[in-house]
């Protein structure tokens, strides 16, 4: 296929070309020329052109729920990857919380090779403990070597420190990263949001904010025992943050994310009862989403995680006491997050979304450069873009954001040769 981008702003700072806008020739995957007023020669060739055009190279998400194996009901890998290219995505981590559980080499390669034709490469998170008991450490080495790009339990951290210990001491011989989201089960078990005023007058168990700054303590102080490394995911208190802040200060090898729904969103938002915004860790105080964007706004936040979480129909619409936790969110991941934060330049969401986490993770990058793998995401900062139940390409609704004019529109990606725009 070949592929004329025509007028666009080049985000990408290890491209020579970044800052500048230029057409873009792309042939058979490859960039073969980068200039002003390329030639389109040819009845074959696809055209793409838009107002206020930006191209990047492409972006990565590291925290994904596609559900497959077992769970198909609420997404598939075919499904997530059709919500993934419409959000940008050429690059998302999926979740090891399936039925059965990514936890061996088996199932690694099972989404590794089901993956192989879809429009975006999935990289599998290989569990930290088998089966997500939280009992014995997994095979991690053997499936590092079948392709897992790091490991997590996912939605169900590893409670232990001890086997906490023992993995991030096990995964620096192959220099590996742990995912982790920063939950002590022990504190607010029973919870249903943020413990505080709002909750109180909602009559509703709260979830303190001490649970997660407990865990994200205990962890630092793991990582700098072992110095091994670490990605906190789902940061949602100022607390929080700041010991990331200081935990980077001191040189230990410690990232982390955010979510597009902390930045949008707090436990003020939820008393409609929306079910939609029962999220994991719950949405927090009006300061602490003030503290979140200063800290993306800064850089302490290394990157933005989706945190796509689908649930079916009836785990969404009931009592809020009974829905089930976590939000849609690939698709709305970049509009959300320009939304939430709209000084942000093209360079600095780029920075999020595609440079840190290849940084982080150790992934080959390809650059917009002449000669390079052709995989890129096109985007309108200036433009508008609204999520539709019609537009929606996951198998779930689970989404706060639907029918809501959000900043920013994703145009398309291109990736394996092919063009998809939305």
């Amino acid at each position: 296929m070949k592929i004329l981008i025509r007028q666009a702003l080049i985000s990408d700072p290890g491209s020579s070309f970044n800052g500048s806008t230029q057409d873009i020739f792309i042939d058979n995957g490859v960039i073969v020329s980068i200039g002003a007023n390329l030639a389109a020669g040819g009845d074959d060739i696809k055209v793409v052109e838009a107002e206020g055009l930006v191209v990047s190279p492409g972006w990565i998400d590291v925290f994904s729920h596609f559900c497959d194996p077992g769970l198909e009901f609420r997404e598939t890998l075919e499904s997530g990857a059709a919500a993934a290219a419409a959000g940008g995505y050429t690059q998302v981590f999926t979740l090891p919380n399936t039925q059965p559980v990514v936890s061996n080499k088996t199932q690694v390669q099972y989404i590794v090779q089901r993956s192989a034709s879809l429009p975006v490469q999935i990289r599998p998170l290989g569990s930290v403990t088998r089966n997500l008991e939280g009992k014995d450490l997994a095979e991690m080495y053997d499936m590092y070597n079948a392709g897992a790009v790091a490991f997590s339990d996912g939605i169900y951290p590893v409670q232990s420190p001890g086997l906490f210990l023992k993995a991030l001491q096990y995964v620096k011989a192959f220099d590996g990263v742990l995912i982790q989201l920063p939950v002590d089960d022990s504190i607010g078990k029973y919870g249903l949001m943020h413990e505080g005023v709002v909750s109180t007058q909602m009559g509703l168990p709260g979830i303190p904010a001490i649970g997660e700054e407990l865990m994200i303590q205990r962890d630092i102080e793991l990582v700098r025992y072992t110095e091994s490394r670490l990605h906190i995911t789902g940061v949602s208190t100022a607390k929080g943050i700041a010991l990331i802040r200081k935990a980077k200060a001191e040189g230990l090898q410690v990232t982390c994310s955010v979510t597009p729904h902390h930045l949008n969103f707090c436990d003020e938002d939820l008393r409609d009862y929306d079910t939609n915004l029962k999220l994991t860790p719950p949405l927090r105080l009006h300061s602490d989403m003030l503290a979140l964007r200063a800290a993306v706004t800064e850089g302490v936040v290394d990157c933005i995680a989706s945190h796509h979480i689908p649930q079916d129909w009836d785990h969404k619409t009931c009592e809020f006491e009974y829905a089930k936790n976590g939000m849609l969110s690939l698709q709305t991941v970049y509009s959300a997050v320009q939304t939430a934060l709209p000084a942000l330049t093209p360079e600095a969401i780029v920075q999020l979304l595609a440079v840190r986490p290849a940084e982080i993770f150790g992934l080959t990058h390809s650059g917009v450069a002449e000669g390079s793998a052709a995989v890129l995401t096109l985007f309108q900062p200036a433009a508008d873009s609204t999520f539709t139940k019609q537009n929606n390409r996951s198998k779930s609704a689970n989404s706060a954001f639907l029918d809501k004019t959000l900043k920013g529109n994703v145009v398309g990606i291109v990736n394996n040769g092919q063009l998809f725009l939305n």
